[in-house]
């Protein structure tokens, strides 16, 4: 399985076993209260018909004791184990009680005189584990709207099958919501997985176009001083393994590594005739020269991706000890990743085959650097790399364009592709 398929799967996996994990409790809680509700609703029913068959409804003439007398008699022992019937004024006129309604009667609290408009219940467990059903109906003559005529309050004690069957009907209905969230989740994932694949090859085209764009910027670069553009490639890789090996990662390695790439896009603006002199440049031609490095910040800054180069760009000919142009920053004031840029940059001048120059040996190479401690370069930065530079060059020996460029194409894909990460 793919890096993409696996984070589709676990995420929906999780997303799935969440929702099962709420969603069943709260049907399991939900069942069961519909099936107290509806035992309640059976009963209230049952009150309201016994009620009215005992002729009980005028609780408040002179037989209203009677009445209320043989209703509540009725009541107890059938669905309640205790019934009480109260005159619309909240005296109690009547109440039965069956032995095991005498045993629950005292752990159950106290109420003041009824005065509810509407029926209600509670639901109450005993000491011992046992569920009650407290019910409470205003009763009336004629049903809803009409004056109350009286009350009636009972209590049932849940039988123990009743019980049982309410808790397996309510663990059936969560147990059916849990499958019923694992299917859907498992529906979910090759839906899920098609939209991640089209995502990732949209994602991915996107990013190839700006890895085209950016070589394709660096080849005119190169072209504009009659260089083969292995440099750029060579500089970019040099400088992205010193970004790792310190610590550099996300966002910044690829600032790094653009910057590195398109270090010099300001000498676009430079003319022929400064650009390609072939002898040492006078003191206004090298003023002229040095503007590439404003006219570069100039292309990439708000370039849309290319605008992470702009720190490499703009300060690659800074210094350490504040030396350098255009702006003469020192020290940690000069982005670190044109302070890593600056070693791999002269590395590379020193190290490489030029039309004018041979390779300088190692140990030549690494003599200049370290000359430049503290003066051209921040000593942390060449410390850590130091130890690197044989390797690298090794690594560098004898590759062309071509093999520099299939280098730098794995940097890029490896800290610019985060889908596959």
């Amino acid at each position: 399985m793919n890096p993409m398929k696996r984070k589709a799967a676990l995420r929906i996996a999780m997303v799935t076993l969440t929702m099962a994990a709420l969603a069943s409790p709260l049907a399991w809680y939900v069942s069961r209260q519909n099936a107290e509700e509806a035992v309640v609703a059976f009963a209230k029913e049952e009150v309201r018909r016994v009620v009215e068959h005992a002729q009980a409804l005028r609780l408040d003439g002179p037989e209203a004791g009677a009445h209320a007398e043989l209703a509540a008699r009725q009541l107890a022992g059938g669905l309640f184990d205790t019934a009480e019937i109260y005159g619309p004024d909240g005296r109690k006129l009547a109440e039965a009680v069956t032995s095991q309604g005498e045993q629950t009667e005292s752990h159950l609290p106290k109420h003041g005189a009824p005065m509810y408009r509407k029926a209600f219940y509670e639901r109450l467990v005993l000491k011992d584990g046992a569920p009650v059903l407290r019910v409470f109906v205003p009763l009336r003559e004629g049903g809803e709207g009409n004056p109350i005529t009286g009350y009636f309050e009972g209590v049932r004690v849940l039988p123990q099958w009743q019980t049982d069957q309410i808790f397996s009907n309510a663990l059936v209905v969560g147990l059916m919501v849990c499958l019923a969230a694992l299917v859907c989740g498992a529906a979910m994932y090759p839906v899920a997985v098609h939209l991640a694949s089209e995502n990732e090859h949209k994602a991915r085209e996107v990013l190839e176009s700006h890895i085209a764009m950016m070589e394709a910027l660096g080849r005119a670069i190169a072209k504009r001083d009659s260089d083969t553009g292995a440099h750029n490639y060579r500089v970019a890789w040099v400088s992205a393994r010193l970004g790792e090996t310190l610590g550099l990662q996300g966002a910044a390695m690829q600032s790094l590594i653009l910057g590195s790439f398109l270090h010099d896009a300001g000498k676009i603006g430079i003319p022929d005739a400064i650009l390609l002199k072939p002898g040492r440049l006078d003191e206004e031609e090298m003023r002229t020269m040095r503007t590439h490095v404003r006219q570069g910040e100039e292309i990439v800054t708000g370039a849309g991706w290319l605008d992470g180069a702009r720190d490499v760009v703009a300060c690659h000919h800074e210094k350490w000890d504040g030396s350098g142009y255009p702006r003469a920053l020192a020290g940690e004031a000069i982005p670190l990743a044109a302070r890593i840029f600056a070693v791999a940059d002269v590395f590379d001048a020193l190290s490489s085959r030029r039309p004018y120059k041979e390779p300088l040996p190692p140990e030549e190479v690494l003599r200049i650097l370290q000359e430049g401690r503290g003066s051209h370069f921040d000593p942390v930065v060449l410390d850590v790399f130091v130890p690197m530079a044989e390797r690298l060059r090794r690594q560098l020996d004898g590759l062309d364009e071509n093999a520099v460029k299939a280098l730098m194409e794995t940097m890029v894909l490896r800290h610019f592709d985060t889908l596959s990460a």
